[in-house]
């Protein structure tokens, strides 16, 4: 067992997302301003002054940010990339992750009190390659996805001072650690510089070719859905975390998202957050991580590589559907007032909702007017009695897409969840 506790890390693609993921368990983010981070769509919410006010945020609350740099530039980009670090350098983040040895020998240079970690672009799978990055500098990697366990602790066992970061939640990428061209040759949209149009979670259609004579003929599909043969399931580790501890060699457990909803960036946070917790505590519950991960929509769940080689199995890929799915509805959102909340899905009086709160956050029961929160089977639900607007106005129901505050009735943890199980 490791002396410390793991280090959570948490997705942040825009401010909002950046502060739930804290308020909800993450000991770290990360995340960039569009300029070279391979999120450019979520990076886009922050500027340099919006990530400023975040880093200090984190700061303040003892967390740390980790500024996304993990962009492939162009010779046509290099000047930018240099002034986009020494940028970056003077908000003071916790580390840079890069993913080329050039944009690394930049960053010591501009930067070297500032950590570096290598992004997972850049395909570390065995003990060698770690160091090689380690003697130009980086002080923690992010693992291939394709490592296993056995792999990870070859690493440490070579390396011991260098920190290990590993995947344990999000979307896969059916190319090899993320880095893929299908993107670039059929939108023109290129993956590796933060564009990705998904290609990957496409239908395609399907031919075979006879070499004599060179006639193509169309593989029978299901009409109009196509086969997804690039669709990988999303990652799942939940239910090894206690053997990922175990082994003693892993620094970090990330979570993939950053284009992700505010309810992905809750509850993942707060499901490994007390996965973390509990491993520690010696009570571990793997039906409870799975329960709340099931209530995010997702393409079906794989536990990946990290205790099978690709090879060894046959599941980890979704041919039916690229659509998400999930088994709870986001009604509302609370924002940082605690008073009222945004509607995400119609909600009408008597309608009974169960309430995701922060990691630590508390709501008290109540019985009023406008509704009452009570414990049903072990958790706590809202029922709301009347909808009244922050003017006052009471209205029938309430949609997705209103903007008007509506009015709850005790006071909530800023940021928390408001979700009904679909039928």
């Amino acid at each position: 067992m490791t002396e410390t506790k793991v280090e959570l890390l948490s997705p942040a693609g825009d401010p909002e997302k950046f502060r739930v993921a804290l308020e909800y368990g993450a000991d770290a983010v990360y995340g960039g301003v569009s300029h070279f981070s391979l999120r450019i769509r979520s990076g886009k919410e922050f500027d340099m002054e919006s990530f400023k006010e975040a880093i200090e945020y984190a700061h303040a609350r003892g967390k740390k940010v980790y500024a996304t740099v993990n962009g492939f530039p162009f010779n046509s980009q290099l000047g930018l990339v240099e002034k986009h670090l020494a940028a970056l350098a003077e908000l003071k983040p916790d580390a840079f992750i890069v993913s080329t040895p050039g944009v690394i020998k930049l960053a010591k240079k501009i930067a070297p009190d500032i950590g570096i970690h290598l992004s997972t672009q850049a395909n570390v799978l065995n003990y060698m390659d770690a160091e090689a990055y380690a003697d130009m500098g980086i002080t923690r990697i992010i693992a291939a996805r394709e490592c296993s366990m056995k792999d990870l602790e070859g690493i440490k066992k070579h390396l011991p001072n260098l920190e290990i970061e590993i995947f344990v939640h999000g979307s896969m990428c059916f190319a090899y650690s993320g880095r893929c061209l299908v993107s670039s040759l059929q939108m023109g949209r290129v993956p590796n510089r933060g564009s990705c149009a998904n290609d990957c979670r496409m239908p395609y259609e399907v031919f075979v070719e006879n070499p004599e004579h060179k006639t193509l003929m169309r593989l029978e599909e299901i009409p109009g859905e196509g086969t997804y043969l690039f669709n990988a399931k999303d990652l799942n580790l939940s239910q090894h975390i206690k053997e990922i501890l175990d082994s003693g060699v892993i620094d970090s457990l990330k979570i993939e998202g950053r284009t992700k909803s505010l309810y992905y960036a809750a509850v993942t946070a707060k499901t490994y957050r007390k996965a973390i917790d509990d491993y520690y505590a010696g009570k571990f519950d793997g039906g409870y991580y799975e329960s709340e991960l099931n209530t995010l929509k997702n393409r079906g769940y794989t536990d990946g590589y990290i205790v099978s080689r690709p090879f060894e199995r046959d599941d980890s890929q979704n041919m039916q559907t690229a659509m998400s799915d999930g088994e709870f509805q986001v009604k509302a959102f609370v924002p940082e007032d605690g008073l009222y909340f945004y509607c995400k899905d119609k909600i009408f009086p008597g309608d009974e909702i169960d309430i995701l709160l922060p990691y630590g956050g508390k709501v008290e029961d109540c019985d009023n007017d406008i509704g009452s929160v009570y414990v049903r089977d072990g958790k706590q639900v809202i029922v709301f009695k009347k909808i009244i607007t922050e003017g006052e106005k009471e209205l029938d129901s309430v949609h997705s897409g209103n903007t008007n505050k509506i009015l709850l009735p005790t006071l909530f943890p800023k940021f928390s969840f408001l979700r009904k199980k679909e039928d």
